[in-house]
């Protein structure tokens, strides 16, 4: 029996959640609904002019959200990052841990500046995002844990390390020692301007294919170059076996290697939509590395994303999604 159900990847951002409108974006040039990567100098100077109500800041990264979901559920996941020593730094590790999560970072820290991101939510429920990456650029294959890995079920790689050279070569050293311990693979692919950008680089990262490729719509569309989603999942089985395409408030579709399976989202007010796909994937890889059908891991997984997204902040409170589990499977 494997030591964790999911070894993860990716970047380590202290996420400060802002609620603002969408003029403020405009005026302050911000490109709506992706996520930019910025200069400290720039992240500062937004903070100094910012409107809104500002919540409180969290240990974040796509990939981190995952895995705390994970652990919310009482699963086991480990979580591949990197943080500089400094007290931003020392908050993400204390956050990480108190969520339950097994991490490379009780070991020594680097000097530098520990990455942060700010996460511009309007009333739209559409959330924006302009990253700082500090440390977390120089991921390398140095955080990855190769003992760890080769006791997990699955590898999770975060899209976003596809934006750095080490990030990319770690991701791909990673995906190398998982499939020499036949540990199954995944990969999110993040963000759709992200992906537009750097194609060429993701299909390095996937390289002759994963076990399970997670993307919402536009993410498939702008990979596969396509305008239709039954086509772009054609596509994307050529590096995916299965996979898990999130579709908003419309759901989710589904490749199960065999059959196509289209999910149905609760009907819900959304608020905040930032989050929601790191959780649908920790939701989804909870439920199928504790016997469940893709079916039945879309379906939770929707449940909770759309309970989610009608609150602020990019993670539900551990007794809520687990209560949402027992409702569904007990």
């Amino acid at each position: 029996m494997a030591k964790y159900n999911v070894y993860g990847v990716g970047n380590a951002l202290v996420d400060m959640e802002i609620e603002t409108s969408e003029e403020f974006l405009k005026r302050s040039k911000i490109e709506k609904g992706l996520m930019t990567l910025v200069d400290e100098d720039r992240q500062n100077e937004l903070l100094s002019h910012v409107e809104g109500n500002i919540h409180k800041r969290s240990c974040g990264g796509s990939a981190a959200n995952t895995m705390i979901a994970i652990s919310q559920l009482d699963g086991q996941a480990f979580y591949s990052c990197k943080v500089a020593d400094d007290e931003t730094g020392d908050f993400y590790f204390k956050d990480l841990v108190n969520n339950g999560l097994t991490t490379n970072l009780d070991e020594k820290r680097n000097p530098g500046i520990t990455g942060k991101c700010l996460v511009f939510v309007t009333p739209d429920a559409d959330r924006t995002m302009n990253s700082f990456l500090g440390i977390t650029e120089t991921f390398s294959k140095n955080e990855i844990k190769e003992d760890e890995l080769a006791n997990s079920e699955y590898l999770y790689i975060e899209g976003y390390l596809v934006t750095s050279e080490t990030g990319r070569a770690a991701a791909i050293h990673a995906k190398n020692i998982a499939e020499k311990n036949s540990v199954r693979t995944s990969i999110t692919l993040s963000d759709p301007g992200i992906v537009g950008f750097f194609k060429d680089g993701f299909k390095e990262m996937i390289g002759d294919g994963v076990d399970l490729l997670f993307c919402n719509e536009a993410e498939a569309l702008s990979f596969t170059g396509t305008d239709n989603l039954s086509a772009a999942m054609e596509e994307l089985k050529k590096h995916g076996a299965t996979l898990a395409v999130t579709k908003g408030a419309d759901g989710a579709r589904l490749w199960d290697g065999e059959q196509m399976i289209d999910i149905e989202a609760p009907k819900v007010q959304a608020k905040d939509t930032n989050g929601a796909g790191d959780l649908f994937a920790g939701a989804f890889l909870y439920a199928l590395t504790h016997g469940h059908s893709y079916f039945e891991a879309g379906n939770f997984a929707c449940h909770c994303s759309s309970q989610l997204v009608t609150e602020f902040g990019a993670r539900l409170e551990k007794a809520t999604i687990k209560q949402i589990y027992q409702k569904m499977f007990q």
